[in-house]
């Protein structure tokens, strides 16, 4: 997941585009394919012999139009742009005509950002809902369709809103790190955050070569935590089949700082014990497990009442 491009005042979601074109130079030098998002609905329930990109766009800021997207048209690389329409043609954002010149691409889809692009965690259901039947409202005017896809603003969304976003969508994509596997679920699918800190070559070549750490089932299944329940009880309920399941480490950020999480493993289900309550509006966990192919990977973010 990518946002601006040569935008150095802003570096927690910027990328230099001479960075950015070793990350792609690095794909093909690992003979990695380029999902075309068509190709990802049609062939998402069926398990992959070998791994694939899916590259997302957020925001829709000029400086992607003006940077990178050339270079992805010069090199037809498969891409989603996701958009909130409240932005749309305001400055340092790109307009309807940018977008639909964009989108008449056949490797370039649109996807859906919202409206607002505010904190809707914090919006009561209603208002929410209004969010984004404003933003289909609009994209069905401007482009004549709503997107199939859609992307959490700050990947913070209630299981209420999320059940909303799947009567409306195909996918719903968060901002949790992690590798998409066919036992993902399709309204909660994980990206790596790209950005100046975390885009180096070196975390970006260990990325490249991360494998899905597949699960059967997270608790909580709401990832909004109230503050009557901060921390959440958390457990990862893996298959009965799955092995190593005991190299498995987790790290935590709860009390703003990052450490290593206390787990137990009974049977199948892995128990995170947090040290203390989460007091940022995001939480996360990020697991890994040393498996006999390589490493694996499971990040959770867990959005918090203030």
């Amino acid at each position: 997941m990518y946002h601006r491009f040569n935008e150095d005042k802003y570096p927690s979601t910027n990328i230099s585009m001479e960075i950015f074109i070793k990350h792609l130079e690095l794909i093909e030098k690992q003979k990695v394919n380029f999902i075309n998002p068509n190709n990802f609905k049609l062939s998402f329930n069926t398990p992959k012999e070998k791994k694939e990109i899916l590259l997302t766009i957020d925001d829709g800021f000029t400086s992607f139009y003006e940077n990178a997207w050339p270079y992805l048209k010069e090199k037809k690389i498969p891409f989603i742009l996701f958009v909130s329409t409240e932005a749309v043609g305001n400055f340092g954002y790109m307009s309807w005509s940018q977008i639909k010149e964009i989108e008449k691409e056949e490797f370039a889809f649109i996807g859906n950002h919202s409206h607002s692009h505010e904190y809707l965690i914090e919006y009561d259901f209603n208002k929410f809902k209004k969010d984004i039947d404003l933003s289909i409202e609009i994209f069905k005017k401007n482009i004549g369709y709503n997107p199939i896809f859609f992307s959490y603003p700050f990947g913070e969304y209630s299981l209420e809103q999320e059940k909303y976003i799947s009567s409306k969508f195909d996918f719903g994509f968060g901002q949790h790190s992690g590798i998409i596997d066919v036992n993902k679920e399709k309204y909660e699918l994980p990206r790596f955050p790209i950005n100046e800190k975390y885009g180096d070559l070196e975390r970006f070549n260990f990325l490249l070569k991360l494998y899905p750490l597949e699960y059967k089932s997270i608790i909580p299944k709401d990832k909004y935590i109230l503050q009557s329940n901060n921390p959440p009880e958390t457990i990862i309920e893996f298959f009965e089949e799955q092995k190593n399941l005991e190299r498995i480490n987790c790290f935590s950020d709860e009390g703003n700082k990052w450490d290593k999480s206390k787990l137990k493993l009974v049977k199948n289900k892995l128990h995170i014990k947090f040290r203390d309550k989460f007091n940022f509006r995001r939480g996360r966990i990020n697991c890994s497990l040393n498996d006999d192919i390589g490493w694996r990977w499971l990040g959770i973010q867990f959005s918090i009442e203030n």
